[in-house]
């Protein structure tokens, strides 16, 4: 009885890493461009009709990115796909496209 609960647990732990490890693609609103820093301030969208919620706005994120040019092609209130990275606290741009 006691391995299966341990088992259980495991499978819980790896499906819940797992998730959050693949979860990269993510939409959201440009609220800010610092192209002298190379920031970019995006506030999260939730995708589809969950929680039937209207907006669903998440939390407001700001990402360093790889390259100044990612932030050539989008303008604040641009509605975006996105997927970052965490180095250290700071989230990192990998894909940065328009919707």
């Amino acid at each position: 009885m006691g391995t299966t609960r341990f088992i259980c647990a495991g499978v819980a732990a790896l499906s819940m890493l797992a998730t959050s490890a693949f979860a990269d693609d993510m939409t959201g609103l440009v609220m800010r461009i610092d192209r002298l820093n190379g920031t970019i301030s995006i506030q999260q969208t939730q995708k589809g009709t969950v929680g039937g919620s209207a907006g669903g706005a998440g939390a407001l994120q700001e990402y360093k990115t790889k390259d100044a040019a990612m932030l050539e092609a989008v303008h604040a209130g641009d509605r975006v796909n996105y997927s970052a990275t965490d180095n250290n606290g700071t989230g990192t741009l990998t894909k940065l496209q328009k919707q």
